[in-house]
């Protein structure tokens, strides 16, 4: 292949990803009954701790989730033998994502859903870290 085929390819490839990115973003957005970007702009009023905290809660449960589709994505590219078939994992990843959070939800004594906006700083890192370890995994997982 010509360096302009490479090329070719990476924009193809780069085309599938970020409307993936953007649609798992939203998604994540309606698996929640708070507004993340908005708890995070909110953060900024530093006469209000309770804000900030909730705004550091859900930018760590929303960046987390975006990091464990990512890790999943660069995982799809790499194995992908399609367009179609690295659409299809990527889908997969967002998919997972909620899941997990669900399962999180159900599964925890307590309701992450009403913590994360009442600034509990450690049930945003929690879910967090269970993303990006869920998006390991799920890249792990794909194989041909």
């Amino acid at each position: 292949m010509s360096q302009w085929e490479f090329l070719s390819n990476f924009f193809l490839y780069l085309v599938v990803t970020i409307p993936i990115m953007a649609v798992g973003i939203f998604v994540f957005q309606l698996t929640t009954p708070y507004n993340e970007f908005a708890l995070i702009r909110e953060g900024a009023d530093a006469t209000d701790p309770r804000k900030g905290a909730a705004a550091k809660a859900a930018a760590h449960d929303l960046g987390g989730k975006i990091i464990g589709l990512a890790i999943v994505l660069a995982s799809a590219v790499y194995h992908a033998v399609s367009l179609w078939d690295l659409a299809l994992w990527g889908f997969v990843g967002v998919v997972f994502q909620v899941g997990v959070f669900y399962l999180f939800e159900w599964l925890t004594p307590f309701r992450v859903i009403s913590e994360i906006p009442k600034g509990n700083v450690s049930v945003g890192l929690f879910a967090s870290r269970l993303s990006i370890a869920t998006g390991l995994l799920l890249a792990a997982l794909i194989s041909y």
